[in-house]
C-alpha cells in the first residue's frame, strides 16, 4: 500500500487565515481541497509538501451568488454540486464539463478550484516512484528526496521522455472545467495577503508542463465569475477510452452567441488535453457574421484542428487524436446549431472520427 509522506496539517476557517498561512509557510505549503489529485500524487512522491492547508472548513468558498445576469461561483464547491446547481444551467458547457469528470465518488469530493489547478499529466510522469526511477525520472519530477514539489533542489531527470530532444516538459493539461469556462469568458479571483486580483481564466495558464500556472504559491483561487449568458449557446465534448472514468485525451468547448436570425455574433473554441494549457482556437472568429451552415462549420473545424497538436503523452495514437479534433469541433458546432443531440452522442462521435488504432 502506498502511503503519503509525513506532513503538517493546517485547517483555517476563512480565506484571510488561509492566505496568511500560505504567506508564512512559503512554497513549503500546498492547498488541500478535495484531494482527489494531490493525495495520489503525494503517494507517488510526485508532490511532497511539508504543510497541507485544508480548505474544507472555509465556508465562504462554497457559495454561488447571482449579480444580475452574472454569477460568482466559489472555488470550494464540488463538481457534483456545480453540475446540479440550478443557477448554473444557462452555462451549459460548464455543467457538462463538471459532470464529465471521473466518477460520482470523485465528483462528490473534487472541487472547482482543484480541477482548475489540476497538475499536468503524462504517461511517463503518472507512475509510481519505482517505475519512474527505472527510467531515470524526467524533468518534471525527479527522485524527490526531501524536496516538496515539482521544482526543488532534489535530484531531477534532465529528459522529457515525450520529446527527448526538447528543453521543456510537455506534460498535458487535463482539466475539464477550464476549457469550458474559458469558452464562456470566465474570470477568476486570486487572493493573497497583498489583496485580490481578478484575471481572465485563460491568463491563469502557461504553456509549460512544469510551471503551468500563473498563480503564485502564496495565492488562493477563491472564485470564478461568469458573465451574462444571454444569446449564448455552449457545449462540451470529451474523448476518453472509458466514458465513465478517464481523464480527457481530447476535449472541445464551444460557445456561440447568435442573433435572432441565426447569425453568429461571437464564437469561441477551446481545446483541452492537447497541450500543457487549454488552447484557444482563434479560427472560431471566422464564424462571426455568418450562419452555422455545414460549409462554414467544416471550414472552421478544419482550421481550428490545426491548433490541436497532441503528443505521445496520453492515451490513443496521436495521429488519430488529431483527426478526432476536427470531428469533435464540427460535431459541437452542429449541436449548437440545433442538430438532434441523439445523433451526436459519445458513440456517434467516436464512430464518426474513425478508429483509434
Amino acid at each position: 500500500m502506498m502511503r503519503c509522506p509525513p506532513f503538517s496539517y493546517r485547517a483555517p476557517t476563512t480565506v484571510d487565515e488561509a492566505v496568511r498561512i500560505l504567506a508564512g509557510e512559503g512554497p513549503r505549503a500546498m492547498l488541500l481541497a478535495g484531494g482527489t489529485d494531490l493525495v495520489p500524487n503525494m503517494k507517488r512522491r510526485q508532490q511532497t509538501p511539508p504543510v497541507l492547508v485544508s480548505l474544507r472548513r472555509v465556508a465562504g468558498l462554497r457559495e454561488v451568488t447571482a449579480d444580475g445576469a452574472s454569477v460568482t461561483v466559489g472555488a470550494g464547491l464540488t463538481l457534483a454540486q456545480l453540475a446540479a446547481h440550478p443557477l448554473l444551467r444557462p452555462w451549459t458547457a460548464f455543467g457538462r464539463a463538471a459532470d464529465s469528470v471521473a466518477t460520482p465518488h470523485i465528483r462528490n469530493a473534487g472541487t472547482l478550484g482543484g480541477n482548475l489547478c489540476l497538475d499536468t499529466r503524462c504517461n511517463y510522469y503518472d507512475q509510481n516512484y519505482e517505475w519512474r526511477k527505472a527510467i531515470d525520472f524526467c524533468m518534471k519530477r525527479g527522485e524527490g528526496g526531501d524536496g516538496w514539489a515539482m521544482r526543488n533542489d532534489a535530484p531531477q531527470g534532465s529528459v522529457c521522455w515525450v520529446a527527448p530532444g526538447s528543453k521543456r516538459c510537455w506534460a498535458v493539461s487535463s482539466t475539464d472545467s477550464a476549457p469550458a469556462l474559458i469558452a464562456l469568458g470566465a474570470e477568476v479571483t486570486l487572493c493573497s495577503t497583498a489583496g485580490k486580483r481578478t484575471i481572465p481564466l485563460a491568463d491563469l495558464y502557461r504553456d509549460d508542463g512544469i510551471d503551468y500556472l500563473a498563480k503564485r504559491p502564496d495565492e488562493l483561487l477563491s472564485e470564478v465569475r461568469l458573465g451574462d449568458p444571454s444569446g449564448w449557446r455552449s457545449t462540451y465534448w470529451k474523448l476518453r477510452r472509458r466514458e465513465a472514468f478517464d481523464f480527457p485525451v481530447l476535449s472541445v468547448a464551444a460557445a456561440v452567441k447568435l442573433a435572432s436570425d441565426g447569425t453568429v455574433l461571437d464564437a469561441r473554441l477551446v481545446f483541452g488535453a492537447v497541450a500543457s494549457h487549454p488552447v484557444v482556437a482563434l479560427a472560431a472568429q471566422k464564424l462571426v457574421g455568418a450562419r452555422l451552415t455545414d460549409e462554414a462549420i467544416d471550414a472552421v473545424a478544419a482550421e481550428a484542428s490545426k491548433h490541436a497538436k497532441p503528443l505521445d503523452n496520453t492515451d490513443f495514437s496521436l495521429g488519430w487524436r488529431k483527426r478526432v479534433a476536427k470531428a469533435y469541433v464540427a460535431g459541437a458546432l452542429r449541436e449548437l446549431r440545433g442538430d438532434d443531440p441523439s445523433l451526436l452522442g459519445p458513440h456517434a462521435r467516436r464512430a464518426a472520427a474513425l478508429r483509434p488504432f
